[in-house]
């Protein structure tokens, strides 16, 4: 194995320095992927393919590495957890803006994607409420959404960032109400 290494080390080198800004990390990345390889040899299916194998190795060493690397701001201390009532209380009041949009969908769409999406409803159960199969509750849902969202398109502008939307009013201000 060691002269099988040498002989690849100068390209592994290479390789992983222009992965990595750090001079440091790269002897230590060649060092375990140095032991990994040594480790495993028994997994090498021929010595024909020991150099693409070596380049793998490295390649999720280095993978292996950035991950490890990731930076994470600490809480503070004094952050209290929001309670569990105000996310219920912000699904309740959206949900009653968004039910007359829904209740203008046709009843077959409209129901289940009511059930689903504001009621919470598990798609089973909506299926055994309205005597449908389980996938013909799922296309139901789906096809509702698919025009709830037409229907929100053609009422609303919506403005979306990041963190989804971030603002939106109605394209006809006359409609304020009903959107």
């Amino acid at each position: 194995m060691i002269s099988e290494w040498q002989n690849h080390k100068a390209q592994l080198r290479s390789y992983v320095s222009h992965r990595i800004d750090d001079a440091d990390a790269v002897d230590d990345i060649l060092q375990d992927v140095y032991l990994k390889a040594s480790g495993n040899m028994h997994q090498l299916k021929s010595k024909g393919s020991l150099k693409g194998w070596l380049y793998r190795i490295a390649h999720n060493t280095i993978m292996d590495f950035y991950r490890q690397r990731q930076q994470f701001e600490a809480l503070p201390d004094d952050l209290v957890a929001e309670e569990q009532e105000s996310g219920k209380q912000a699904r309740e009041e959206l949900a009653e803006c968004l039910r007359p949009l829904i209740d203008e969908l046709p009843e077959k769409y409209g129901t289940p994607l009511r059930l689903a999406e504001l009621e919470g409803v598990s798609q089973q159960a909506i299926a055994d409420q309205l005597g449908l199969s389980l996938s013909g509750a799922k296309s139901r849902i789906q096809r509702g959404r698919v025009k709830f969202r037409q229907q929100m398109m053609a009422c609303c502008d919506f403005e979306i960032g990041q963190e989804g939307i971030t603002s939106y009013a109605p394209k006809d201000p006359l409609q304020r109400a009903k959107c």
